[in-house]
């Protein structure tokens, strides 16, 4: 049995689910009559899909009306439909009044009729969509509705956010709020738009904020009890649950909070990676830059960072992730907006990759939102996630098998630029990894699938591969795929992975998106840039089929230097041919760690390094000239990420935000 809150019925009624044998649940509405037996009807059935459990644990009406969601004990989440008129139901079990007759005194009498009486002349419903098994087999606990989205809640220690396509249930993310709490019971909104995540961990009742990622209450009651409740207010809470047959009741005074945030942490620990996914301008505010950062706290943040205001308003927070986020890569869709804009905001797709070998993506989409304090709102997607160990989980007696590489890490992300000279493009975007293992990989990706998969991958450097950015080579004749990567050892490899992409694109037309993966080949040209690890890379294009290549390493040098594209016969099935034309090195650029590097103009570039300096170098024909160093004040710098504005005069604005123990633009 479950109470529901139900659209339109008096407040004195509610919906009551009962579910019985074969799988069957019934639909009462349930009044309160002061002196009589409570006013019954009987207004649906449903029929839950097999299992060894079968009942539903929780069930919500929707707000749009006409449509039931509901939890089982499998922990998959239903839709049905239900009827919105009352007078229909009436009609079909054939009872008056809404139910049992009004009576008095004689209420107890026999000859009154049930509201189970004719409930063969309602139809048996099916379900509308069904995610089987979202909750794994512990349950699901509570279904919640909250503005346009459906929350639902399990033992499995996620919270799942959901929206309504059509007459089917779509799941959009994943929560985890914090490590321990696998008993998440309930969702409760608050005014102040805080999230209340309300469960077990271990023996204590806690109230969990997602605002301040803290207990805001923790009763210590013995754990994973069934039947409960808890009511607070500012001047005190109550929790009472049952324990042994016995109620018990625990109450308490609300206790003021001493306690001041000055200034809210975007991370837990230093952030490893940044990435700007653009900007949105909101009438009557400056415009709002939205950025994405990840951290070896295992999660990634969307926030928007007002040059007015100067303050970083998280939007979103990504914790799909179950060990650090090394490295972020977006994908805009193709079209003639830029950056994916558009009127009604921004749109990405974004992949976001670390340790135990995990990618995520997502699609993202940020728009315009006044009432709020960042003046902006993002919804986030999950789209896909790949793990390489995923089919060593499957293996069965995996533990008498030595696992070959448990710890490999995705050091750099890099999405391979679509392909426009095709009159019916491919559906898939493919994206280039650098691995720890000293792997460079390719995965494919079909969005409408929900489907990543490896389709190429090489060991050619034979250690850590700490860079990877790819590059599209375009002329009158056709389009190349081309890949660089960085190693440890200082090389830095060229690839032509045109060929492996077609050849992936065709396997996963004809597999159905199964594949195993393909040779990417020896690379086409490799040069020793420098004498240690390549901290950053960066790839400028130039007329003429040129490139600039620019490098910053362990060491503190800055290596810079400009290749040519060739085809042998002028023809795209020709083979690529690279060559260098010039290198200008600076050794000793900076005092420690050159960790990030921008080509801003073919004559200019920018460097940042661990010893917090930011310097513009002017690119002469044989040198690198300072021409200016900023101090900036995040210490341990990991990466900086660039973009220009063009001001109302027509001149040129660039800016950079730079991540390590903290966040700064520049």
């Amino acid at each position: 049995l479950s109470w529901a809150p139900c659209p339109g019925l008096p407040p004195a009624a509610a919906a009551l689910l009962a579910s019985g044998p074969d799988g069957e649940m019934l639909w009462l509405d349930v009044a309160h009559r002061p002196g009589q037996v409570p006013w019954v009807q009987l207004r649906g059935r449903y029929l839950l899909p097999p299992c060894k459990q079968r009942w539903h644990t929780c069930a919500a009406f929707l707000p749009q009306g006409g449509l039931l969601v509901c939890g089982d004990r499998r922990g998959s989440l239903l839709l049905f439909p239900c009827s919105s008129s009352p007078e229909r139901a009436a009609e079909s079990t054939g009872i008056v009044d809404g139910g049992t007759n009004p009576v008095g005194e004689d209420s107890g009498s026999e000859s009154e009729p049930s509201c189970f009486s004719h409930k063969g002349a309602l139809p048996l419903e099916a379900p509308l969509s069904v995610l089987f098994g979202l909750h794994g087999k512990t349950g699901v606990t509570s279904v919640t509705c909250h503005g346009d989205y459906i929350y639902s809640t399990g033992r499995d220690g996620c919270y799942r956010q959901l929206r309504l396509q059509g007459q089917q249930l779509e799941v959009l993310r994943k929560h985890r709020p914090c490590k321990g709490l696998q008993w998440i019971e309930e969702l409760r909104f608050t005014p102040d738009g805080d999230l209340l995540m309300l469960g077990f961990h271990a023996d204590n009742f806690v109230v969990w904020s997602s605002r301040t990622g803290e207990n805001l209450h923790c009763i210590p009651c013995g754990g994973g009890h069934r039947s409960w409740s808890y009511c607070s207010s500012p001047s005190a809470e109550a929790f009472a649950f049952v324990k042994c047959g016995d109620v018990m009741l625990y109450c308490c005074d609300a206790e003021p909070c001493e306690q001041q945030v000055l200034l809210a942490s975007l991370h837990g620990r230093e952030i490893a990676c940044v990435r700007r996914l653009g900007a949105v301008e909101v009438p009557g505010h400056a415009a709002v830059n939205v950025f994405v950062t990840g951290s070896e706290d295992t999660t990634a943040c969307i926030l928007a960072l007002s040059e007015r205001s100067r303050v970083a308003v998280p939007l979103a927070r990504l914790s799909d992730h179950i060990s650090s986020v090394r490295a972020l890569a977006l994908a805009s869709p193709a079209g003639p907006s830029d950056e994916g804009f558009s009127d009604e905001g921004l749109s990405a797709l974004l992949f976001s990759a670390g340790g135990r070998a995990q990618i995520e993506c997502y699609r993202l989409l940020c728009a315009r939102d006044p009432a709020s304090e960042s003046a902006v709102a993002c919804q986030v997607i999950h789209v896909a996630s790949h793990r390489l160990d995923k089919h060593w989980e499957r293996k069965k007696n995996r533990h008498k098998l030595v696992k070959m590489d448990p710890e490999t890490r995705y050091m750099s992300l890099s999405v391979v630029p679509g392909t426009s000279s095709e009159p019916l493009p491919t559906p898939w975007k493919f994206l280039a990894a650098a691995c720890s293992d000293g792997s460079v990989r390719v995965f494919g990706l079909l969005e409408a699938a929900q489907k990543l998969v490896l389709v190429a991958e090489s060991f050619h450097h034979q250690r850590c591969v700490l860079k990877v950015e790819a590059f599209l080579h375009a002329w009158a004749g056709g389009e190349r795929h081309l890949l660089c990567s960085a190693a440890t050892d200082g090389s830095i490899a060229f690839w032509d992975i045109t060929s492996p992409i077609a050849d992936a694109t065709d396997t996963l037309h004809r597999a159905e998106g199964e594949m195993q993966p393909l040779a990417l080949g020896a690379p086409l040209l490799t040069i020793m840039a420098h004498s240690c690890g390549v901290n950053s890379l960066h790839i400028h294009e130039m007329p003429e089929g040129r490139y600039l290549v620019a490098s910053g390493s362990d060491d503190g040098s800055i290596h810079v230097c400009l290749l040519e594209v060739a085809l042998g016969g002028g023809e795209a099935t020709a083979g690529t041919c690279l060559r260098v034309l010039e290198r200008v090195a600076r050794p000793c650029a900076h005092a420690a760690h050159v960790t990030g590097i921008r080509v801003l103009r073919p004559d200019l570039l920018l460097s940042a390094s661990v010893d917090q300096r930011l310097t513009l170098w002017r690119r002469g024909p044989s040198a690198l000239d300072a021409l200016s160093t900023t101090f900036f004040h995040v210490p341990d710098l990991a990466e900086l990420d660039c973009w220009e504005v063009v001001e109302a005069g027509g001149g040129l604005r660039y800016y950079c935000v730079l991540c390590g123990q903290g966040l700064e633009m520049l």
